[in-house]
């Protein structure tokens, strides 16, 4: 593997850039946007040879992609009570679709993707809290769509109809914390799609350096609905709960950002 330094790196990425569109070297391969410039690089996959520079990573994207971006898993506290498979799932779970055929009859689903700015059709949401400096799950009955009426009913007699308790949370230090072990300083490169036929061409026209994730930005995007927490549980299996970001919204995260 050839060693690069920043410079090296920045360099290439211009020539790649300025030879304009690019055939998908890995048609077929969701990631093939990253692959294929990671092969254009020359560099092993999610390996970024820039010495004694661990903390920089390599991020590309699509830029017509609508996808979420996973950033990390963490569940919520406090860790004892093991909400999801212990709380969420028999409280406010409901009847899995493929329950009685791949999975018991008892089978109980609790997937949501939530979000601080907009309730879901089952009344789940995500309070910042800045005074506590905790991001909560909340529950609110009042906005629960008519059409699960006979699940709103189910959830009065095993829960109740007031808010989660006790309510799940993860305080601003541990997701911070978190974050800063998943989220490095990154070259962050947003690439162009077209299409002729079966195959895919790329163009990686706008090159970004990401530095420094800010504990601010972090919480504030989570304020503003960026970000979104994903709980995808049934009650043969946890899948786990993810922290995912709306597409192209990386460089909002970190405190200095400079285009190439």
């Amino acid at each position: 593997m050839k060693i690069l330094t920043k410079d090296d790196l920045i360099s290439a990425l211009r020539e790649i850039r300025n030879k304009g569109w690019i055939r998908n070297a890995r048609p077929g391969n969701a990631g093939g946007v990253g692959n294929t410039l990671e092969d254009l690089l020359g560099i092993a996959e999610n390996n970024l040879p820039i010495p004694n520079a661990a903390e920089w990573e390599l991020k590309c994207q699509r830029e017509d992609t609508t996808s979420l971006t996973t950033l990390f898993h963490c569940e919520p506290s406090p860790r004892a009570f093991n909400f999801v498979p212990s709380i969420l799932l028999p409280k406010y779970g409901w009847k899995h679709k493929l329950a009685g055929f791949k999975y018991p009859k008892t089978e109980m689903s609790f997937r949501q993707t939530i979000n601080a700015l907009n309730r879901t059709d089952r009344g789940f949401g995500i309070v910042v809290d800045y005074n506590e400096k905790k991001v909560t799950v909340s529950f609110d009955a009042s906005f629960v769509d008519e059409r699960h009426r006979s699940w709103l009913e189910s959830v009065k007699t095993r829960a109740g109809l007031g808010e989660i308790s006790p309510q799940p949370y993860w305080g601003f230090d541990d997701l911070f914390h978190k974050a800063g072990t998943k989220l490095h300083n990154c070259f962050y490169i947003q690439a162009d799609v077209r299409r002729e036929g079966k195959i895919e061409f790329f163009h990686y026209k706008k090159i970004q350096m990401l530095f420094s994730l800010s504990l601010d930005k972090f919480i504030k995007a989570i304020d503003e609905g960026f970000i979104l927490v994903d709980f995808d549980a049934r009650t043969g299996h946890n899948h786990g709960t993810k922290f995912r970001l709306r597409q192209d919204k990386l460089p909002f995260l970190y405190s200095q950002i400079i285009d190439i």
